[in-house]
């Protein structure tokens, strides 16, 4: 996109979902979709909408007597506009009915406040998750802002694939451990991608698809901690090891985690369990046993496999401390079926963010 409206007003590129996530409109005249939203410290947006909600956002350059504007159109009606002052950079934000049937959160930033336009891309990162990157903002002075709980999660149903999956999970971070806000930063790479889809299983579960949905949900429960996270990839993308690598030791992480789903020879539907490796040294051994042991707690009666050196390329070059985890096999009778449903790797992502939590608990 990027065409070019009176008063300069530009719509924004509205970034796709992976495709394991199959969308339907939502009736105009419905409560609003804007379920919960947030300005965080590092100048991202981000926002818990219902799953099938569609998107319109805009960008409007300055006038003589404002700032810079982006704002963001949902479906569904707005029962109290109210206007929340800013801090920081932003002066203030708005929400409001700009027409029946429909919802507006608009946030305007301060005259002489600038960013890079070319860069706004609102990208859904799951079925009811988006986030926008005010790539360029100056964040000197900025305190969070928002409006409701952006671990929830809706319990509207979605389609995964033809089949109907309601989440009644209830995992919220409140209950995760509680950690210095902006201490640490996380690499979180989700293996495979693109024309490599990994383990095929029962069913014919793709591993790329299932460690990419439980990668995107941990990275939000670590934000929403304070964490700050870097995925390797968010959608389905090729990406060999060595950029994955790269990544983690350019952003200097304090730790790397590579999620992945297990298949066995032959393959022998008998074979089940969770395992995670790490190369060397015993902050590497910690945070794979806290891990571990977290993934263990919500997948009973699949077998320990343990906690084991490796050798993966992925643990093996990265600077910090490592971990590869195999969160299932999904050639296995137990763990394929598990792994196939939303309910099961929200649990997965829970409990490997809580893992990680506690790792940075005791780290000294």
């Amino acid at each position: 996109m990027g065409w070019v409206f009176p008063r300069r007003i530009v719509s924004l590129i509205i970034g796709s979902l992976p495709s394991i996530y199959l969308l339907a409109p939502l009736p105009a005249k419905s409560a609003s979709a804007l379920a919960a939203w947030a300005l965080e410290t590092d100048g991202i947006l981000q926002l818990r909408t219902s799953v099938d909600t569609k998107l319109k956002a805009y960008f409007q350059s300055p006038d003589f007597d404002k700032g810079l504007r982006v704002w963001i159109d949902f479906p569904g009606e707005l029962i109290r506009p109210r206007k929340i002052i800013g801090n920081g950079p932003v002066k203030e934000i708005r929400l409001g009915k700009p027409s029946k049937g429909f919802t507006r959160l608009v946030i305007e930033f301060n005259q002489g406040i600038n960013f890079d336009e070319s860069k706004l891309i609102l990208v859904g990162t799951s079925p009811d998750r988006w986030k926008l990157d005010f790539v360029g903002l100056s964040t000197i002075g900025m305190r969070r802002i928002g409006e409701g709980d952006l671990t929830a999660y809706s319990s509207r149903r979605w389609i995964n694939k033809g089949n109907n999956l309601s989440s009644s999970v209830k995992l919220h971070s409140e209950s995760l451990p509680t950690i210095p806000r902006g201490r640490y930063r996380v690499v979180i790479d989700p293996g495979h991608g693109g024309p490599d889809p990994g383990a095929v299983g029962i069913g014919g579960v793709r591993e790329t698809d299932v460690v990419l949905d439980v990668s995107l949900m941990v990275a939000r429960l670590l934000e929403s901690k304070g964490v700050k996270v870097n995925l390797t990839r968010t959608s389905e993308v090729d990406l060999d090891l060595p950029p994955r690598v790269a990544i983690a030791n350019r952003v200097g992480a304090d730790a790397f985690i590579s999620i992945h789903a297990n298949a066995s020879r032959n393959p022998r539907k008998d074979v089940n369990g969770i395992e995670t490796f790490y190369f060397s040294g015993s902050k590497g051994l910690s945070l794979s046993s806290n891990i571990q042991r977290q993934v263990l707690d919500v997948s009973p009666g699949s077998p320990d496999r343990g906690v084991r050196r490796g050798r993966f390329f992925v643990i093996r070059r990265t600077n910090m401390p490592a971990t590869l985890v195999e969160i299932g096999f999904l050639t296995g009778r137990l763990d394929a079926p598990r792994l196939s449903t939303y309910q099961h790797r929200r649990k997965i992502a829970f409990a490997i963010a809580k893992g990680i939590l506690k790792y940075f608990q005791g780290a000294r």
